[in-house]
């Protein structure tokens, strides 16, 4: 198992690339602020932008040397794999449908890649992707942050002790409010493309969010839906992705018990920021976790006052201690949960660069749980097309 180490760096940071992730995004900043949280990694390269010459002024506000600021990942590849001092890892920040063939390029020119979520834009290039890694032998991170959050360790190690008991129950929630106008019309770069098929594939917000709260139930729980029926809608007029999704799951039995579950993600609620929330019972008792107040996870044994558990502080074990940086009553947020993730990829790496395995208990999210994101999205397109049927996720 790779430890996930949150002490500052020693010795040489990992040299690292982006694709994507130049002038006007908002994902590419968060990874590189992530990437630096531990000061595991330097930034020494990058293709940022389609556009070349954006590309180059993205690298230059960057202070990124020219001469490794490409204007394709085509050529950061072959130029980057032919250099001495030639990036160890890259990054991947794009719309979604870029994720596959930058991935596929960088993993053949024998480069680790740690990439945005979803894996990809259809299902057919996530199979693929899937085993481009087995064969490259490389590190491939799919960056679900949440699962980075200290409190969300404690609940997967809470979970796995057996003191939820036999799971039962599962309910995950993720509104937010942002697409509840067509601000995809209005030139929202954000927007446009999370609503456009042909750049972020079958799934609006069942893709973009969706996949992270179902990534967050099976982190934590260790099920897998077996089926999904779901009942997804485009609210705003002319929209052609889904902004709003209920999902009812099957999981997969254990022990000859099946748990069940409900997810509710959507894009189209007034009132809801980044309302990411997770709730947990077995037969033993319940756990419950909220996104926008990360350092609590409530817990409640059967028959018994609910306790709070704290970050840093009162019932918290091992797994958060192992990704918790400063003294409990300080805010510890989203960018640290995003750097566990970069953190973990970089002992791994390190890890792979000495001959060692990686093959264990990884805690970081891998293309295999990125296609299993994947056939979800697709699932609950198909449940949705067939008045809400109940479909497998194996038959995709």
């Amino acid at each position: 198992m790779v430890s996930a180490s949150t002490t500052t760096a020693t010795g040489r940071p990992i040299r690292l690339g982006m694709v994507g992730g130049g002038q006007g995004a908002f994902i590419g900043a968060v990874h590189r602020m992530a990437a630096r949280l531990d000061g595991h990694f330097a930034l020494v390269a990058g293709a940022l932008s389609s556009d070349p010459e954006r590309a180059k002024a993205s690298g230059a506000e960057l202070g990124i040397d020219p001469d490794r600021s490409y204007g394709s990942f085509y050529e950061m590849a072959e130029k980057e794999a032919a250099r001495l001092d030639g990036i160890e890892a890259v990054s991947i920040v794009t719309p979604n449908y870029m994720h596959y063939p930058a991935a596929k390029t960088f993993l053949e020119a024998g480069i680790n890649v740690i990439c945005d979520k979803p894996l990809t834009s259809s299902l057919d290039d996530a199979k693929a992707l899937v085993e481009t890694v087995k064969k490259s032998g490389k590190l491939f991170v799919l960056t679900h942050n949440y699962s980075g959050y200290p409190m969300i360790r404690q609940a997967r190690q809470m979970v796995g002790e057996g003191r939820l008991g036999d799971i039962i129950l599962v309910q995950a929630e993720y509104p937010q409010d942002w697409l509840a106008e067509p601000v995809e019309q209005t030139g929202n770069k954000q927007a446009s493309w999370r609503t456009d098929p042909t750049r972020s594939g079958a799934g609006g917000a069942t893709g973009d969010i969706g996949t992270h709260a179902y990534q967050l139930v099976t982190f934590v729980t260790g099920l897998r839906a077996e089926s999904v029926a779901a009942d997804l809608d485009r609210f705003v007029a002319g929209r052609q992705l889904d902004d709003n999704a209920h999902v009812m799951l099957r999981f997969a039995e254990r022990d000859g018990k099946r748990a069940k579950g409900m997810i509710w993600v959507s894009q189209v609620a007034p009132g809801n920021e980044n309302g990411l929330k997770l709730r947990v019972y077995g037969t033993r008792g319940g756990l419950e976790w909220v996104q926008a107040d990360p350092n609590y996870l409530w817990f409640t044994p059967l028959g018994e006052p609910k306790r709070l558990l704290t970050r840093g502080g009162a019932g918290a074990g091992p797994a958060a201690a192992a990704v918790t940086r400063i003294p409990g009553g300080h805010p510890e947020g989203y960018l640290e949960a995003f750097a566990t993730l970069y953190t973990e990829a970089a002992g791994a790496i390190r890890a792979l660069q000495s001959g060692a395995s990686v093959s264990g208990e990884l805690m970081l999210p891998t293309a295999e749980d990125g296609l299993e994101g994947m056939r979800f999205i697709h699932a609950c397109v198909r449940s949705s097309q067939n008045d809400a049927a109940w479909t497998r996720l194996d038959s995709l």
